[in-house]
């Protein structure tokens, strides 16, 4: 019996290590790096009804927005691009010069019409 405890708690502390750790090369976590090495992120932190800056600059081409909700569950849609994220989570787009305004797309409560933010891009 103690062996198969043994065994259990061995085979156990072997998946947790396993998933856990290894060396953070090559993986995905949106460290301001698109996957092709190009482009600029945009990173939104989104609170209940505000976004963390009125505005974000970018320069025109690959552009990666992120999103990460702070407080309260939020989403965001880019108008005049393909950008949308209905949760936490990114997303790639060309884009051309101009000004992009960004909304809250998930009912957040009473202060949902006023999250709103632009997007810069020169």
């Amino acid at each position: 019996m103690k062996k198969i405890l043994l065994g259990m708690m061995t085979l156990s502390l072997t998946l947790v290590l396993a998933a856990c750790g290894g060396d953070d090369e090559g993986s995905s976590n949106n460290d301001g790096e698109t996957a092709s090495g190009d482009g600029e992120t945009v990173e939104i932190q989104a609170s209940n009804w505000q976004f963390d800056q009125e505005e974000y600059t970018v320069p025109a081409g690959e552009v990666t927005v992120s999103l990460a909700n702070e407080e309260g569950f939020h989403g965001i849609e880019i108008e005049g691009t393909d950008i949308t994220l209905d949760e936490e989570g990114s997303e790639t787009a060309t884009l051309e010069a101009g000004e992009y305004t960004i909304r809250c797309s998930i009912m957040c409560g009473t202060g949902h019409d006023d999250m709103v933010a632009t997007l810069i891009v020169e």
